[in-house]
């Protein structure tokens, strides 16, 4: 067949050919476009693969939790289990088994310890492990692996992840305890790429090593969980007459776990064995376990057996507990002691007594219940420290977690993005004094529960860190003890529940009350007589028990120079006196930076100052105190006594008949030309002034703070009287009015506020 090329036909077979082309290529682009989707959404739903690594029974308590929640989610977690270290010893207690008690399938088990205890045989360890891990971290091909710590082990093992491109989370990174472990731990949280930390500071520490904030997550310690959640078992007597015998007693035995410093063996082991000598001498049935596998260890198993320990009829050696039955044995001990970070983190949580032997823990944040023993040429010395402690009982402090690290790891884990860069960025921001929370990691404002039991009023408030009144409650005083305490704890579960929808983390209750208070022991000692029925009350002990929080109690005056040291006019002073002028008058002493609290706790009763053998008759019983003249109550009493002669009211002074006569009254009268109202107001300022005088002479206070509702009225002629009467050196220091709104309710708070956070020895 003849074809006939004009050059149209050619062309239209090419434009043929090249929509045809074009065709294919689109349905070849939705198709890949469509592909890349899918992938992506199948990776996004496909369950991440979780490597958790344990290398001691220390860090398997911390992981165990998290184990445990990563296998209740199977539907979005794979979860594989890889132990290695002193987990496979058998003189550390072959431990591993207690994971397979606990229903945890082991993928991987890694003999890396190098036996030795000695520092070249730690080095070696870690280069065996470096040696073992890449097979197994590349047949698992994990998301993210899990590292805990600051144990060589640990080191070995986010060194081994970063070089294989495999994303570490690390936990308790930022934390600092004063050994070579900071070093390590230090090093770990450069190598991972997330972090959960326990507390404000190790977050803040992460931060100043340049750690990227949206990474980090403050989640509390995991071993919180459990701790919290198991302390009250009911078979605890069981578990600890099962490790010491029929006839112990709750709270009068004693668990001792020390561990050697790998950066000062001789001193670890020398001090270990004074330990050992102390707890001899001190007669009491002791729980000892074996030191971990560090450099140093079998120097010190060979003191413990040179004494005889483990054949000591008040002895009992062991080298492992399950963590659940060490929980009880610690928190029912009569006291704890050695250098494990448990005495400084887990028994805080109980109140439980510490005794802290060396540097190990040097710079942990520790809760009152902990008391250092730095050195010590003989056992003298810890001994003295056993009879101190022996068989106390603090307050409980939740520094390090708050029972719900756990639901905040996992969702942080959710939210780690796969697809993102592993190369990690540091950031260099100014180290700031205060991080704002992220809500998504669920990190509460931290706050405290504030309670002013006044004569008329009964007052909780939810205050935060800055000093911000969140919501408060006012409910009238009640008259009797029975029905006070109700409604105090009433009033403060209410405010719980409240705390939660507001997302601010409550740490502790503080309790501001009139009259003289026992602040180590939670309790009231004597009330004035505007709170009745309201002496010898422990405020501590119910409120702690019905909230499970710590509470801390002291007198209104002395709440007032708290409030005024960390929110007022007193921040930053070394020394000054708060004088409280109200209904009756009262106020706090600081110096040094510390409250006065005196022998008997009466220190500061500032109203009760003597300033004329012949005075009028105070409250209190006695004659010519500051209260009798200058308080509300006495100016009150003078109004009422003018009134009733007819001498208090003046022209263009506006009365009501019905209207109660108050200490107002005498003031507007005095302001409107009544000689007699000025007369009588002169003397009250002088009275407190030559009171105050006083006190300058005695305590000498860079600063006087005078507050309460009487403070503006009084402030001027107190600053005079101190100048004509005071002595040279003392006439020119200022006497301020206080800006604080609600001091008894700041200063019950700032108990709460700083107690709970500044816990750094």
């Amino acid at each position: 067949m003849n074809v006939i090329n004009d050059g149209f036909g050619v062309r239209s077979g090419k434009l043929k050919n090249l929509n045809i082309w074009k065709a294919k290529e689109h349905l070849s682009k939705n198709y890949l476009r469509m592909q890349r989707s899918r992938e992506k959404m199948e990776k996004h739903n496909r369950k991440r693969r979780v490597c958790v690594a344990t290398c001691n029974r220390a860090d398997y308590s911390k992981l165990a939790p998290i184990m445990s929640g990563i296998k209740s989610h199977p539907d979005e977690f794979e979860m594989e289990v890889v132990v290695l270290g002193s987990h496979l010893i058998d003189d550390y207690g072959n431990t591993f088994r207690m994971i397979e008690q606990d229903d945890f399938d082991i993928g991987s088990k890694l003999h890396t310890i190098v036996r030795g205890e000695d520092e070249a045989a730690m080095v070696e360890s870690v280069g065996l492990a470096l040696v073992k891990l890449p097979d197994v971290l590349q047949r698992l091909r994990p998301d993210i692996l899990v590292v805990h710590g600051d144990r060589f082990d640990a080191l070995a093992l986010a060194t081994a992840a970063a070089l294989m491109n495999i994303r570490i989370l690390h936990l308790e990174g930022g934390e600092v305890s004063g050994t070579i472990d900071d070093s390590i731990r230090h090093s770990i949280s450069k190598l991972a790429h997330y972090h959960a930390c326990c507390t404000h500071r190790a977050e803040q520490h992460l931060i100043a090593m340049c750690e990227d904030h949206s990474r980090i997550l403050l989640a509390g310690c995991p071993s919180y969980d459990k701790l919290l959640s198991t302390n009250q078992r009911e078979d605890y007597m069981d578990i600890i007459k099962s490790w010491l015998g029929d006839e112990v007693q709750d709270h009068d035995y004693i668990v001792a776990l020390q561990h050697p410093v790998t950066t000062d063996i001789q001193h670890s082991i020398k001090i270990y064995g004074l330990m050992l000598d102390a707890l001899v001498s001190f007669k009491k049935k002791t729980l000892i376990l074996f030191p971990n596998i560090d450099a140093g260890s079998k120097e010190m198993v060979r003191v413990m057996r040179k004494k005889g320990i483990e054949q000591h009829p008040n002895f009992r050696a062991v080298k492992h507990i399950p963590f659940e039955q060490f929980i009880q044995l610690v928190c029912h001990a009569g006291c704890m002691i050695g250098n494990s970070s448990c005495g400084v983190r887990e028994a805080g949580a109980f109140g439980t007594p510490v005794i802290n032997l060396g540097t190990r823990q040097t710079g942990r944040e520790t809760g009152e219940n902990v008391m250092h023993v730095r050195d010590a040429d003989s056992h003298n010395k810890i001994y003295h420290a056993l009879e101190l402690q022996f068989g106390k009982r603090y307050p409980c402090s939740k520094i390090y977690g708050d029972g719900n690290a756990v639901p905040r790891i996992l969702k942080f884990l959710r939210t780690i993005d796969l697809d993102e860069p592993l190369q990690k960025t540091f950031c260099f921001p100014p180290v700031k004094d205060c991080i704002s929370q992220d809500i998504d990691h669920i990190l509460e404002t931290q706050s405290a529960l504030a309670v002013d039991l006044g004569g008329t009023n009964l007052r909780v408030a939810i205050v935060c860190m800055k000093g911000n009144v969140v919501k408060k409650y006012i409910q009238p005083n009640p008259k009797t003890f029975q029905e006070r305490m109700p409604l105090i704890l009433k009033m403060c579960k209410d405010a719980m529940q409240d705390a939660n929808c507001l997302n601010c983390r409550i740490l502790g209750v503080g309790v501001s009350t009139g009259g003289r208070v026992n602040p180590q022991e939670g309790v009231v000692l004597h009330s004035t007589k505007l709170i009745q029925e309201w002496s010898s009350v422990d405020l501590r002990t119910p409120i702690s028990d019905a909230l499970q929080l710590p509470v801390w109690v002291d007198n209104d005056g002395n709440c007032a120079a708290l409030a005024e040291k960390k929110f007022g006019h007193g921040k930053g002073v070394e020394n000054f006196v708060t004088v409280i002028t109200g209904t009756g008058i009262g106020g706090g002493i600081i110096h040094h930076h510390e409250l006065v609290h005196g022998s008997t706790f009466c220190a500061a009763e500032l109203g009760h100052i003597i300033v004329s053998l012949e005075g009028p008759e105070c409250s209190c019983g006695s004659h010519g105190c500051i209260e009798a003249y200058a308080s509300g109550m006495a100016l009150q009493r003078e109004a009422k006594r003018l009134h009733d002669e007819d001498l208090l009211k003046v022209e263009g002074m506006d009365m009501k008949l019905s209207e109660p006569i108050t200490a107002a009254h005498l003031i507007n009268a005095a302001k409107l030309g009544n000689s007699q109202a000025d007369a009588i107001l002169n003397k009250a300022a002088t009275a407190l002034g030559v009171g105050i005088t006083n006190i300058l002479h005695i305590v000498n206070p860079s600063l006087v703070i005078l507050s309460g509702v009487l403070a503006s009225y009084y402030q001027a002629p107190v600053q005079h009287i101190i100048s004509e009467r005071a002595l040279f050196s003392v006439q020119s220091i200022k006497v301020v009015t206080s800006h604080l709104e609600e001091p008894a309710l700041l200063g019950a708070a700032s108990m709460v506020l700083d107690y709970a956070t500044r816990r750094t020895y």
